[in-house]
């Protein structure tokens, strides 16, 4: 697990889209995406419900981010 990891995790958490955590994180969201991506595979688990485009923390997810 890496910083960049929770800081992106942080991030997308709070604006629970994409595009627009993307957009303030200044990377290109493919990237964002695959970092989050990589973090749930070190977790073991998921950390956010997908439905379509939009992302919803999880259970799990909320207790991470309270250790976050």
């Amino acid at each position: 697990m890496e910083l960049l990891q929770l800081e992106y995790f942080r991030t997308l958490a709070r604006l629970e889209h994409m595009t627009e955590a993307a957009a303030v994180l200044h990377v290109i969201q493919s990237s964002l995406s695959n970092t989050i991506q990589r973090l749930e595979e070190d977790l073991g688990a998921s950390l956010f419900d997908r439905s379509g485009r939009k992302l919803r923390l999880n259970e799990f997810g909320r207790s991470f981010l309270r250790r976050v």
